[in-house]
């Protein structure tokens, strides 16, 4: 059973940092793995923050890029959000997402959610 533990969220004030950690279980981060961070303020759908793939290649959403930083250690199956400069409009619910590509499907994993608030 595959299981992804995050942690690392909480309250913290404009301009601060904090760092999300997702840990997964039940798999192994192969090449055919690619992980993401999503989130999800109040009222809102659940957008994209950041992926990563094995070989570190990674992607940004507009609104955190040269703010946030993904990183992966794949000995430790874990990945890692760096969020620096944080701003109000940060607050959301975060979660960790792994997508295992095989050659007949992709399977699809989520964390539980960590929250993160940020006041002004």
């Amino acid at each position: 059973q595959v299981q992804l533990a995050e942690s690392g969220g909480g309250a913290v004030q404009a301009g601060g940092s904090l760092r999300l950690s997702c840990v997964a279980s039940g798999i192994t981060f192969s090449r055919n793995i690619v992980m993401t961070w999503y989130r999800q303020a109040p009222g809102k759908q659940r957008e994209f923050v950041a992926n990563i793939y094995h070989s570190g290649t990674t992607t940004y959403s507009e609104d955190v890029k040269g703010r946030f930083t993904i990183s992966r250690d794949n000995a430790a199956n874990a990945v890692y959000l760096q969020m620096n400069v944080l701003k109000p409009e940060d607050t959301a619910v975060y979660y960790c997402n792994a997508r295992e590509i095989l050659r007949d499907k992709t399977n699809t994993y989520w964390g539980q959610g960590s929250q993160v608030t940020v006041s002004s």
